[in-house]
C-alpha cells in the first residue's frame, strides 16, 4: 500500500493521539512495518444508494492502515486492506462479500461501517472462520446474538451503542431544551415518520413508547417506502395537523434532504429531528439552505474537540475537502481498536486460528479506547459500546450520543450536546423565528 504518512509526521501532527499511538508503539517495539503483511477486509456499500457512506468507510480504513503502518503495523507486520462491495446490502450480498474476503484473501479481521440486513448472517460467516469482526450496524440484534452464544460469537464487536439509545436520548434532549427555555412547545403533538426495517422501527417504537412519560402524544405514526423522493402525502398530513416536533427515523441522506426541500415550501412551526442521515455531507449538498435548522443525532461520529478536529484535518488532507470524515471515522475507530488489541495479544490470527483470535478478543474486551469519537468500552456479554449518557454517567467510559444542528449548511454541523462535548447552543430553526 502506498502510504502518504510517515512515523515522524504522524506524531508531529497528531500529538493528541499519543495515548493510542504510544500504546501501539510500545507493544510493537519496532519503528518499521516490514514483515509479512496482515490481510484485513471490509465489506461496504461502495455502489448503490448508500455509496456516500460506503466510500467513506473505505477511506477510514485506508487512513487507519496508513497511520498504523507508520507506527510499525502490528508487531512489525504491515496491514494490507481488501474491499468487497455489498451494493444494496441484503443478507445474501453481505455474506458473499465477507466470504470472498475470507476465502480469497485470508483476512484476519473484517472492519466495517454498517450494512443493512439481519446482521446475524454475516456474523455466522465470521464465527465459522474464527476471526475478529468490528462493525457499526448500530443494532440491538447484535447484542442479542452474541449473548445467545458468547463462545461462538466471541470475535464480534459492535463499536457503537445500539439504535434503541436514539429514542430515549431524543426524549431527554427535548426535555433539556425545554428546561433551559430555548424551546417552548406550541402543543404536545409529535409526528413520527419511519421507514420499513428493524433499525428505523426500533428507534421509532422507543420514541413512541416513551413519549407519554415526557408529556407527548403521537399525532402521526407513518411508515414510508424507501428510497423515496416524494414526500407530498406525508407532508400533507403534517400540515393538516401541525405537531410541535417531527421525528424522522429513516436515515438515507438523499431522501431526508428531499424531505427538507419539500417541507420548506410550506413549513409548519415544528422542530425537525432526523436520525443520522444529516451527518453525511451529501445531505447538506442536496438540501442547501433548506438544511439550516435541522436537528440530528448520531451515536458514532468525530467529536469537535482537539482529537476530532485534528482527525478531520488529516482526513480531508488525505481524501479531499469534501470528504465525509464523520462516516469515515467508523471504520477508522474499529481498525485502531483491533490493531492495538492484536499487538497486545502477540499478533492476529488467520482464519481457523481461533486460539489466537480469542486472545485478541480478550484484549478488545479489556480496552478503554479514547478515540476521535470519544471513549469506546464494550458491555460485557453483548460486546457493544457503552452509551453516554444513559448507559454510563461518566463521559470517559462511554461513547457520546451526539446531538447536532445545521446552523449554516455551508459548514460542518454544530455539536450542541451532550456535556462536556457541546460547542454551540441550540437555536430555533429559521422557519420558527417568524
Amino acid at each position: 500500500m502506498d502510504s502518504q504518512i510517515n512515523r515522524r509526521n504522524f506524531f508531529k501532527g497528531s500529538a493528541l493521539l499519543a495515548g493510542s499511538a504510544g500504546l501501539l508503539v510500545g507493544a510493537n517495539g519496532t519503528a518499521y512495518a516490514s514483515g509479512e503483511p496482515i490481510p484485513i477486509g471490509q465489506a461496504a456499500p461502495l455502489t448503490d444508494f448508500a455509496a456516500a457512506d460506503g466510500v467513506e468507510f473505505r477511506n477510514g480504513l485506508l487512513l487507519a492502515c496508513e497511520e498504523i503502518n507508520a507506527l510499525g503495523g502490528v508487531l512489525g507486520r504491515p496491514l494490507e486492506p481488501y474491499f468487497e462491495d455489498t451494493k444494496q446490502m441484503g443478507d445474501a450480498t453481505n455474506v458473499q462479500a465477507v466470504q470472498r474476503l475470507i476465502d480469497r484473501y485470508g483476512v484476519h479481521a473484517v472492519i466495517n461501517g454498517y450494512n443493512l440486513g439481519s446482521g446475524s448472517a454475516v456474523q455466522d460467516v465470521i464465527a465459522d472462520a474464527g476471526i475478529i469482526y468490528m462493525h457499526n450496524d448500530t443494532s440491538r440484534g447484535h447484542g442479542v446474538l452474541v449473548e445467545s452464544d458468547p463462545q461462538r460469537y466471541f470475535g464480534s464487536f459492535q463499536t457503537d451503542p445500539s439504535e434503541t439509545w436514539y429514542g430515549t436520548g431524543l426524549l431527554k434532549f427535548l426535555k433539556s431544551v425545554e428546561d433551559d427555555r430555548s424551546f417552548s412547545r406550541p402543543n404536545n403533538k409529535m409526528a413520527i415518520i419511519l421507514s420499513a426495517g428493524t433499525y428505523a422501527s426500533n428507534i421509532a417504537n422507543t420514541v413512541r413508547d416513551g413519549a407519554a412519560d415526557f408529556g407527548w402524544e403521537i399525532s402521526l405514526y407513518e411508515t414510508v417506502n424507501v428510497p423515496t423522493s416524494e414526500w407530498g402525502p406525508t407532508l400533507a398530513k403534517i400540515r393538516q395537523d401541525p405537531p410541535a416536533v417531527i421525528v424522522v427515523t429513516h436515515y438515507f441522506p438523499a431522501d431526508l434532504a428531499q424531505f427538507m426541500v419539500q417541507f420548506m415550501n410550506n413549513p409548519t412551526p415544528s422542530l425537525v429531528y432526523m436520525q443520522y442521515g444529516p451527518s453525511v455531507k451529501s445531505f447538506r449538498d442536496i438540501a442547501g439552505q433548506a438544511a439550516n435548522g435541522v436537528l440530528f443525532s448520531t451515536v458514532i461520529g468525530a467529536l469537535q474537540d482537539e482529537m476530532g478536529l485534528e482527525f478531520e484535518r488529516r482526513y480531508k488532507e488525505r481524501f479531499g475537502a469534501n470528504a465525509g470524515h464523520n462516516s469515515g471515522m467508523q471504520s477508522y475507530n474499529g481498525a485502531w481498536i483491533w490493531a492495538i488489541a492484536a499487538a497486545l495479544a502477540g499478533g492476529s490470527g488467520e482464519p481457523g486460528n481461533d486460539d489466537q483470535n480469542r486472545k485478541v478478543a480478550d484484549r478488545i474486551r479489556s480496552l478503554i479506547f479514547r478515540g476521535v469519537g470519544g471513549a469506546t468500552r464494550f458491555v460485557p456479554g453483548i460486546q457493544e459500546a457503552y452509551a453516554y449518557p444513559g448507559g454510563v454517567d461518566d463521559p470517559s467510559l462511554g461513547m457520546p450520543h451526539q446531538f447536532l444542528q445545521i446552523q449554516d449548511y455551508t459548514g460542518e454541523p454544530d455539536l450542541i450536546a451532550p456535556w462536556p462535548y457541546g460547542k454551540a447552543a441550540f437555536k430555533l430553526p429559521p422557519w420558527m423565528n417568524g
